[in-house]
């Protein structure tokens, strides 16, 4: 085939030089593969590294359209591509916006970049096309194998998503793990609920003694068992020399050589192994180990789904129940409100001290409805819609009162012990939620001594933080004497490891129906970590349990705990005071204790009529309003905006539903005070005193 020269405005070769064999040789020994391509893409000339590269002869090529060489899929649009590129032709890289395939003889795909050269501007109507193969390429195979490796982990994600039953991930999981890894055997193994055995849940592959289904001994010196017990990866380049653990028999029968296990974790506690193994020396890299760590997480994922599932009917019958005991208890305080100050009320117009006729009934009638105040708290600590009050704590005293009510109550064969370290400072907690919690963990500890025993209470200043716990702390830099603690201990049962590691977890319970709702010990959990402390069990089977709590000390510990009643606290004559209730009746009740308080009432029945009122008078001391304020604006944003306008204002919320004091969890701001439905005039009094300390305008 006779071609024109393209060097005839070069610089002349040496006359012994013939210039069509030096560009032939050239062409031909040039290292990328070369085509050269007429206006209609039929191939002229191809060089031997674009037959090796595209698998055809060099005969083979000469006879083909460039199309093609071109994916099926793009094939119709290249032939337009190639039409328009013969109108302007140009030197230029082919593939910047987009990868580039090539399609070879026996059907494969390979990655190529393509640079073309068009030769018409030295009378040639043809173009140079230089491919060269780019999978081959270290950097682009690790590439490629990471999109790999990442398209199928997306694929077992949307798997574990959209399958509700779990077995279907679990099943996937070693069959996508052996492909995509390329190895012949992949196991994962769970361990059973007694933490003692693993059993083989799904698995590729055929080796004796690890048949799915199978139980295998949990034991460190195993293969998967060194993983649980270490809780790391576990690579092995030869089990013919792995000296870690006993490698078994059946490994070498099988002929396996190489292995990789992670563990599955489920909210940091190992319950199972993922393993792939090979027959063929393999050296498993980092993107293998996370690869296989991905998919152990996202079967350790659909596992927990499956069992929070479980529980799901269970929680969702309880927030119901919370939520509606919640509405009751904030209406109900609604009306316990009416009723118990208009008592008050009467009680003070009684106009003769010893008419018991009169004033009998009128008491019986207040006991009463402070009973209805009491059982409106139990169902708001029910539904855990509390606001927590933190305040400085003599816990050695709080022991002593509690040891003492726990042995009227407790079983009579059940000692009581306290021991109280000499001048142990107070903490920072609530008092309430803190008695609460302690006598939560000494009736799961007279449940666990069902033959009697010693109940033992213990508080000491805390002189160093054990191992761990400080990881638990909302602060992790606080220092180790921040903190009392507080330990309760019995010589009841004890609990194996398995139920010790799910203690806290909500709904979890080893008693028996009807006797417990598994929300104890969590509740005690989210007090202690909503007061900025952490709490440690200690238990074995036959050696009781011991928890501890590490709550901590007021930032000012010298200081004493106050003992100031609020009723020592008086109101300054002529407060102006804004109060904002959307019950008349309610409203009428809260007017009557203010003006006996001496104060100067304005009222309002939502916030949007409120805000008016302000805006009108800058002169008003206090806001009194509910959170709840009908289908308008919220109290807590009332208060907000009136805050940001009158900085000075003094700030007193009122609420049967203590929890909506948090909005969108936000809390609230330190000078504003929330006062309790139902409450007394005294009460009234003391949250006026209180809030209107902390903005220093009691002296006015």
């Amino acid at each position: 085939m006779s071609i024109p020269s393209p060097f005839a405005a070069a610089p002349a070769l040496p006359s012994s030089t013939d210039e069509q064999t030096v560009f032939r040789s050239l062409f031909f020994a040039y290292p990328d593969s070369m085509l050269l391509v007429d206006r209609a893409g039929a191939i002229v000339l191809a060089n031997p590294s674009a037959a090796e590269l595209l698998g055809y002869s060099v005969d083979e090529l000469t006879c083909l359209n460039v199309d093609a060489l071109v994916p099926d899929g793009i094939r119709p649009r290249h032939a337009s591509y190639r039409e328009a590129y013969g109108h302007a032709p140009r030197a230029r890289p082919m593939g910047t916006q987009m990868e580039l395939v090539a399609k070879r003889k026996d059907g494969s795909e390979v990655m190529v970049e393509i640079a073309l050269s068009p030769l018409r501007s030295h009378g040639i109507p043809l173009v140079v096309a230089a491919i060269r193969g780019i999978g081959a390429y270290p950097r682009v195979k690790q590439a490629l194998q990471r999109a790999r490796y990442s398209e199928h982990l997306a694929q077992l994600g949307r798997l574990a998503v959209d399958a509700r039953d779990p077995q279907v991930v679990v099943d996937q999981v070693p069959t996508i793990a052996a492909a995509v890894l390329e190895v012949d055997v992949a196991r994962v193994f769970l361990l059973d609920g007694d933490r003692k055995a693993l059993h083989v849940a799904s698995g590729v592959g055929a080796v004796t003694g690890e048949e799915v289904g199978a139980r295998i001994p949990y034991r460190p010196h195993t293969s998967p068992g060194l993983v649980l017990a270490q809780g790391q990866p576990l690579m092995v380049p030869d089990y013919r020399s792995e000296q870690r653990f006993v490698v078994p028999q059946a490994y070498l029968d099988a002929g396996l050589v190489s292995g990789l296990a992670v563990p599955v974790s489920d909210r940091g506690r190992t319950i199972g192994v993922l393993a792939i193994r090979s027959r063929t020396t393999r050296q498993f890299g980092d993107d293998e180990l996370r690869f296989l760590e991905a998919a152990a997480s996202l079967l350790a994922t659909s596992l927990q789904r499956a069992q929070a599932d479980e529980a799901l009917n269970h929680a969702q019958r309880l927030e119901s129940v919370g939520q509606l005991t919640g509405g009751i208890a904030h209406d109900f305080n609604n009306l316990l409100t009416v009723i118990q100050g208009n008592l008050q009320v009467l009680d003070e117009l009684a106009p003769d001290a010893d008419d018991a006729h009169r004033r009998q009934p009128v008491a019986a009638a207040t006991r009463a409805a402070r009973r209805g105040a009491e059982l409106t708290a139990k169902l708001l600590a029910f539904s855990r819609r509390q606001v927590l009050q933190p305040a400085r704590v003599d816990v050695g005293t709080m022991l002593q009162s509690l040891a003492d009510m726990l042995r009227r109550t407790l079983d009579q064969r059940i000692r009581i012990e306290v021991d109280a370290a000499f001048g142990c400072p107070p903490v920072l907690a609530d008092p309430s939620h803190l008695e609460s919690a302690l006598l939560n963990i000494a009736i799961n500890a007279r449940d666990a001594m069902s033959d009697g025993g010693t109940l033992r209470f213990c508080v000491a200043p805390c002189a160093e933080l054990p191992g761990g716990i400080r990881a638990e702390l909302e602060d992790p830099s606080a220092p180790d004497d921040g903190f009392v603690a507080i330990s309760i201990a019995d010589t009841g049962s004890g609990m194996p490891e398995e139920v010790k590691e799910r203690a806290f977890e909500p709904f979890f319970t080893t008693k028996e129906a009807g006797r417990g709702t598994g929300l104890g010990l969590s509740t005690v959990y989210g007090f202690v970590k909503q007061s900025k402390g952490a709490i440690k069990v200690d238990s074995a089977p036959g050696a009781g349990t011991t928890l501890t709590l590490y709550i901590p000390r007021p930032w000012d510990v010298a200081s004493p705990i106050s003992a100031t009643a609020d009723s020592d606290h008086v109101v300054p004559a002529d407060l102006k005071v804004l109060l904002v209730e959307d019950d008349a009746e309610v409203r009428a009740v809260v007017r009557t204790f203010l003006a006996a308080l001496g104060c100067k009432v304005s009222e309002a029945s939502s916030a949007e009529q409120a805000l008016p009122v302000l805006e009108s008078d800058a002169t008003f001391d206090l806001l009194l309003t509910d959170i709840a304020l009908g289908s308008g604006m919220r109290g807590t944003e009332l208060a907000a905006l009136a805050q940001q306008r009158f900085p000075n204002l003094a700030i007193l919320l009122m609420s049967g539903f203590p929890a909506e004091l948090l909005d969108a969890d936000r809390e609230p701001p330190r000078a504003w005070e929330l006062l309790r439905k139902p409450y007394s005039r005294e009460e009234l009094s003391g949250a006026i005193a209180r809030v209107l300390g902390s903005m220093g305008t009691m002296e006015r």
